[in-house]
């Protein structure tokens, strides 16, 4: 005998973001340098004393403690998942569910409405404006789908416009909805909306340390909210969620802040060189970004670009099913976005 899945199940497939061995992997908005070595050796010493034969501190106490000083938010209601993709997937269990609805603007995070699927959520698609903005006409839209739950990602993936926190206000004030702002990008440029969390109560920010901190392999997201939030967040998160070595690779990356920021000068330098090497090709359209990535269309079809990327070495994401005909590269080492320059000229000329 053989087990069902639940209904419509494997009508979805996998959500995978492929892979490939090349020189330049420019595809998933990492930071393209690790922290220093100190901060390797500070969390071997953590490591190792750690009691591995016990259970991790289920309130997370220290990293929420030292996330909380360093965004300057209080401690209740700051709380920390495995990456912000369980922040939103507890976000949803608590607001979400099945009878209820989420509301998202296209183009954005792919995962807001995977996550919302996950849940028994369901999604009624809004729409951005030409520029990617937050509109009033949009805003009014969203009000009038009446939904539980609504995400706003800012700078938002994959266009990189940051979101104002007035259209953001607007959005709160006028709904009972649980406001989602994800500001995975945030530290790259845009301006936040924690600062709303006060006025609005149903106002949370989702954060990464997977960009800034350059923890992509450590998986540390982060809520900040009112405590009220928090509270629901508690109430549908697994025992033990986040592990013990997780938990000190987030303090000891957290206590290399300075050197973590340093890194992102240099980013949004390979950024901002991105943006103008782009503009100066003819028939490219480039998008602003706030973000460590860059959202473009070439004149050539995206999938065509792309594989002539792939086949010199260079791997970045074909958005196009996103955004008709758009590639999105992240801004890597100059040694990489040399290298991707470089191709794509060589692409756009053949």
């Amino acid at each position: 005998m053989t087990a069902t899945p639940r209904p419509g199940l494997r009508d979805v497939s996998p959500y995978v973001s492929p892979q490939l061995t090349v020189t330049a992997r420019l595809n998933t908005n990492e930071c393209p340098l690790p922290l220093p070595q100190g901060f390797a050796d500070e969390l071997a010493d953590e490591i190792a004393s750690l009691p591995l034969n016990r259970y991790p501190d289920a309130q997370m106490t220290r990293l929420r403690e030292e996330l909380a000083t360093s965004v300057g938010h209080p401690f209740d209601g700051t709380w920390a998942a495995n990456g912000s993709n369980e922040i939103l997937t507890q976000l949803l269990q608590a607001y979400g569910g099945a009878g209820r609805l989420a509301a998202v603007f296209e183009p954005t995070y792919l995962l807001h409405s995977r996550i919302a699927w996950l849940t028994q959520t369901g999604v009624v698609s809004l729409s951005l404006d030409d520029g990617f903005t937050l509109s009033r006409e949009a805003i009014a839209t969203a009000i009038g789908a009446n939904p539980d739950v609504v995400f706003v990602c800012s700078p938002n993936n994959p266009t990189g416009n940051a979101q104002t926190p007035d259209a953001v206000a607007s959005l709160a004030g006028r709904t009972h909805a649980l406001v989602i702002v994800d500001e995975a990008y945030i530290e790259f440029g845009g301006a936040t909306c924690l600062p709303l969390v006060g006025e609005h109560p149903n106002v949370v920010i989702t954060r990464t340390m997977s960009k800034a901190f350059a923890l992509a392999g450590a998986r540390i997201g982060y809520a900040l909210g009112a405590p009220d939030v928090i509270d629901d967040m508690q109430r549908v998160r697994l025992p033990y969620h986040l592990s013990a070595i997780t938990q000190a690779a987030g303090v000891a990356a957290i206590r290399h802040a300075k050197e973590a920021m340093a890194i992102l000068d240099a980013i949004r330098d390979e950024r901002d060189r991105i943006l103008a090497a782009l503009r100066s090709l003819p028939d490219v359209t480039v998008y602003p970004s706030d973000a460590n990535f860059v959202l473009f269309v070439p004149p050539k079809p995206a999938s065509e670009v792309w594989q002539g990327l792939v086949d010199r070495g260079v791997l970045i994401r074909d958005l196009s099913s996103v955004v008709p005909n758009a590639l999105r590269v992240t801004a890597g080492t100059t040694h990489e976005v040399d290298l991707f320059l470089s191709a794509l000229e060589e692409v756009l000329a053949a």
